[in-house]
């Protein structure tokens, strides 16, 4: 491709929309341009990066046995409907995109497919011989996400490979979640990108296990927690680890203690010198249950402790066996709403009386009272008092009448003990999640009635597995992980092109015509290359050269009189002058070792 044909369109000033290297060097480099909030178009340049990317994909999953189909964007609400999402993904902050057509059918545009695709299995698999089966598509998806950010990272359209595995047994599901392990991990490899496997939690998607394939960037909106020794990694959402123990009180008769207008932990440890690890705080919530039940709750954590939102809405969950919708904490105007009693904010205890919620209009009338491990291990703390500006000071669990449902609802934290081996400690990265696989259970077969016949005669839901990769994503994560001051360096399988022959003069024959001959030289040798053959300053062209990222540029300059050339490696900008003859034949050693 010569570039005077192609659309290159760069940019010198960084757009003011871009917040992130990645997404600033793509729009400057004419990769992609936005249309809308959310929505950018992939220009030619973008365009066969992802082609790239998609061949890999392709070529190592058809490897695995997976098939390629293509399920529909346009889902049918009754469908999502009887999956029991159809609520929790278009109502509030829901990231579905729904519609009605001329009929008032309601209808959704896809953001996953799990109900397409097991909806398919249910007609089409009857029997445990036409399994196991791996399904894969790469189209585009559609999220509405609340808020739109770094280009490509979190848009409401993104293109992604999305797998589904059927299976007559949890031992063959696990067969194949363990083979699309291999085979992502092939696949970020083969694309150049320094991965991170890590423990996930299964968020909306469900099931029994999950791991994601995260990026190492600083860019990234993930933080993960990595083992020093190297063999534990998870995202902090999923996370464990060992706390340091609190720090024991002196004193053993209970108090209360006057704290006029101290309600946060900062305060009470500067008025009285405590410290956080000897305090309890109780947090006060509503969580929303797929059944349409407003539950409160009563969350008690060690004062040094930040709640994990995840964890508590998975302990939810698992406690009520309804789905959490969302989860979010109670205010005054909450109270108002409801017509309950005031509550004593900043001064709230584990034991606060379930009476208060006596008049409440639509929440259940009792607290669902729960309490992390840490905090449960005291064996004497300082809590609220349930009244205005006191604490207690000195008091236990069985002062308040017991302790509530004890599990793991922190975060875990970088410097915290391993859970696998206490002498190895926990460190910090941030990432961007580029894959996802899930064992799916029979979380999507069961609901939906999807069966096949087993070796028996009988009738079972089958085992499922799901497998997503981020392919818009994984490219502008590879530029996040690949570029330096002077633009994108792409790594090789994925470049847009395998090198770029830049004439510094076209007024100058002699190097028009090297430059010509080279450019046909690598042509016929298989090589994908791009001619810079405009009429614009040899510096403009080096500049938009190393800008877009090819990893390899020939130059031909004042030294073409003598058939010399410079071949550079954008990567590390190494430089050699060579003949053009040796410049060739040393590009093609490294392109085709």
């Amino acid at each position: 491709m010569r570039v005077s044909h192609l659309l290159l369109v760069t940019l010198r000033e960084v757009p003011a929309e871009a917040e992130i290297a990645s997404h600033q060097l793509l729009l400057r480099g004419g990769y992609i341009r936005r249309v809308g909030l959310g929505i950018y178009a992939y220009l030619p340049l973008m365009w066969k990066v992802i082609q790239r990317i998609t061949a890999i994909v392709r070529e190592e999953l058809n490897a695995t046995g997976a098939q390629e189909t293509l399920l529909p964007q346009l889902h049918p609400a009754e469908l999502w409907q009887r999956s029991g999402r159809w609520q929790s993904y278009t109502a509030g902050e829901g990231i579905m995109f729904h519609l009605e057509d001329r009929q008032g059918r309601k209808l959704g545009l896809g953001p996953t497919h799990e109900e397409i695709i097991t909806n398919l299995a249910k007609e089409l698999l009857q029997s445990y011989r036409q399994l196991p089966i791996n399904l894969y598509q790469v189209q585009t998806k559609f999220r509405d996400e609340v808020r739109p950010r770094f280009g490509l990272m979190r848009g409401r359209e993104f293109i992604m490979k999305d797998a589904y595995s059927f299976h007559s047994t949890e031992a063959d599901l696990q067969s194949t979640y363990l083979e699309m392990d291999r085979a992502y991990r092939r696949i970020f490899e083969r694309c150049g990108l320094a991965t991170v496997p890590v423990d996930a939690d299964n968020g909306t998607i469900g099931g029994a296990a999950s791991q994601e394939f995260m990026v190492t960037a600083e860019a990234g909106e993930d933080l993960i927690l990595l083992s020093d020794d190297g063999s534990y990694a998870a995202n902090q959402e999923k996370a464990m680890s060992i706390a340091a123990d609190a720090i024991p009180l002196e004193g053993s008769a209970l108090q209360l203690i006057s704290t006029p207008g101290e309600t946060s932990i900062e305060a009470l440890c500067h008025s009285h010198n405590w410290h956080p690890s000897q305090l309890v705080k109780v947090l006060l919530l509503i969580a929303h249950l797929g059944n349409k039940v407003e539950q409160p709750l009563l969350v008690s954590l060690r004062g040094d402790q930040e709640l994990n939102n995840v964890k508590l809405m998975n302990s939810v969950s698992y406690l009520t066996e309804q789905e959490v919708l969302d989860c979010h904490p109670i205010g005054p105007e909450d109270l108002d709403r409801q017509g309950v009693s005031t509550i004593p904010f900043g001064f709230v205890g584990p034991d606060l009386d379930d009476a208060l919620l006596s008049s409440a209009r639509s929440w259940t009338k009792r607290f669902l009272r729960l309490i992390d491990c840490t905090a449960a291990t005291m064996d004497r703390m300082i809590c609220g008092a349930n009244q205005l500006n006191y604490h207690r000071f000195c008091v236990s669990w069985n002062d308040l009448g017991g302790i509530p449902n004890s599990l793991d609802l922190r975060k875990a934290r970088a410097g915290e003990a391993c859970v696998h081996n206490p002498k190895a400690c926990l460190i910090q990265k941030r990432g961007i999640e580029v894959g996802h696989i899930f064992q799916l259970g029979q979380k999507y077969s069961g609901a939906m009635e999807s069966r096949f016949t087993n070796e028996a005669g009988k009738t079972e839901h089958f085992w499922m597995g799901c497998y997503g990769i981020g392919i818009s994503r994984l490219a502008q994560a590879a530029v996040e992980q690949n570029h330096d001051d002077a633009g994108i360096c792409w790594p090789e399988a994925i470049a847009p092109y395998e090198a770029i022959v830049v004439i510094a003069n076209m007024r100058d024959r002699i190097q028009v015509d090297l430059g010509e001959l080279i450019y046909g030289q690598l042509l016929n040798a298989g090589v994908d290359a791009l001619l810079d053959d405009r009429k614009e300053r040899a510096g403009v062209k080096f500049k938009d050269a190393d800008l877009i990222g090819i990893p390899w540029r020939i130059v031909v300059g004042r030294g073409a009189g003598d058939s010399m050339v410079e071949l550079v490696r954008r990567a590390d900008r190494d430089v050699q002058n060579l003949p053009h003859a040796d410049a060739l034949a040393e590009l093609l050693s490294e392109l085709r070792p």
